[in-house]
């Protein structure tokens, strides 16, 4: 039995975080991992390039039943924190959209970084380590197939569900019920959504199409590229509202955004009468998608012999067109599990459990849920800045 100041348990992004600050705050810190290396989904994100932050993150960002829980770490550790460690490391990065901020080489480049931040807190990492039980007396006792450890305090950030081919398990999820600590609603979130019956015929005659929408759901809307796949909708709008998606929930597409189109399609009947609808619908979308749209939904015919006030329609239709999700894919493609530990049982100044104290919980398995663009892991570094801070 090996006795320490923390137990970590779980080394993605939040563990990671959270052994480095408390290893240089001068605490004995255990990080154990489940996995064979640290940070498995760092390495797969942003498509090998890992999109660390985003220079926009606040708390409107973010997505919680209590939307003011966050406020505290990322106000605590924000993302310009992130920003100057990663400087000072000297890892080129570079933005591409909306404030995401990915490394210019790879993601390993953020893994090592933070193995060294653990390593000059002296943090003792051990893989391969699932752990088969914890129990608490005057201390926490963390039990693995190959060793026992005890400490004060016990760190829970093992993620939430998403993506199981890279290890993901409700572990944190199973402990918080073994404490009593309660949970809110579970849900795929920043994941496509799957249609079925015409609608699915008629996306899937359009699969690998990519354009630029405005997505609505209820109140919530994003305007970044989509993509038609063969099962239904991808692409980052539709991952971004798939988080305020419910099932029996409509979405609607506007295929043309920043465009007026009813006065497009009104000023080529004038310059252009003698040209298929079709045509002149494949000026500003993908020609496979004009055709569609023209011949599934509408009339194909030179523009010239179209009433305006059919044009108005087909306008209208183009700017709302109304599709019903049936389900999304999952958790084998989802970014992130939304909900989690009810921020009600944890203290957003160091996330400790009120009722269990020397519990901490970080990271994706707490219900903050970011937006796509980097916020996830931004939370991840807040949340776990936090509790090392704490422990």
């Amino acid at each position: 039995m090996k006795n320490f100041d923390v137990i970590i348990i779980g080394a993605g992004a939040a563990g990671l975080m959270c052994a480095a600050r408390a290893g240089q705050r001068g605490r004995s810190v255990l990080l154990l991992e489940h996995g064979d290396k640290i940070g498995s989904k760092i390495l797969i994100s942003g498509g090998g390039r890992c999109n660390f932050t985003n220079r926009e993150a606040s708390p409107d960002r973010f997505l919680s039943q209590n939307p003011h829980f966050c406020k505290s770490a990322l106000k605590t550790y924000t993302q310009h924190d992130f920003i100057a460690l990663v400087e000072k490391h000297k890892i080129a990065y570079h933005e591409k959209t909306l404030g995401q901020l990915f490394c210019d080489h790879t993601a390993r480049d953020i893994v090592t970084m933070l193995a060294h931040e653990c390593r000059t807190g002296g943090v003792e990492i051990s893989l391969n380590q699932p752990v088969l039980a914890i129990t608490k007396a005057d201390m926490f006792c963390v039990q693995t197939r190959d060793l026992m450890a005890r400490a004060p305090a016990l760190v829970l950030a093992t993620g939430g569900l998403s993506i199981p081919k890279m290890g993901a398990t409700g572990f944190t999820h199973q402990i918080a019920k073994q404490f009593e600590i309660p949970l809110t609603e579970l849900r795929p979130a920043l994941v496509p959504l799957v249609l079925e019956g015409g609608e699915l015929a008629t996306i899937h005659a359009l699969s690998g199409i990519s354009l630029e929408v405005a997505v609505r759901c209820r109140k919530h809307s994003f305007r970044e590229g989509m993509v038609m796949t063969h099962r239904g909708l991808s692409g980052p709008a539709i991952l971004q509202i798939s988080s305020y998606w419910r099932e029996g929930t409509p979405i609607t597409l506007d295929l043309l955004p920043g465009l007026q189109t009813e006065d497009f399609l009104l000023e080529r009947k004038r310059s252009r009468p003698k040209a298929e609808l079709k045509t002149i619908l494949g000026e500003v979308l993908p020609q496979r998608l004009a055709q569609v749209m023209t011949t599934t939904y509408f009339v194909n015919e030179p523009v010239g012999n179209l009433p305006d006030k059919k044009l108005k329609e087909f306008s209208a239709f183009l700017k709302s067109w109304r599709l019903l999700p049936v389900c999304s894919e999952g958790y084998a493609k989802a970014e992130v599990t939304l909900g989690g530990v009810d921020t009600a049982a944890l203290s957003s100044k160091t996330m400790m459990v009120t009722q269990v104290p020397g519990l901490f919980i970080i990271g994706e398995a707490v219900d903050v849920t970011g937006w796509l663009g980097g916020y996830n892991f931004q939370w991840a570094w807040s949340s776990g800045w936090a509790a090392g801070s704490a422990v």
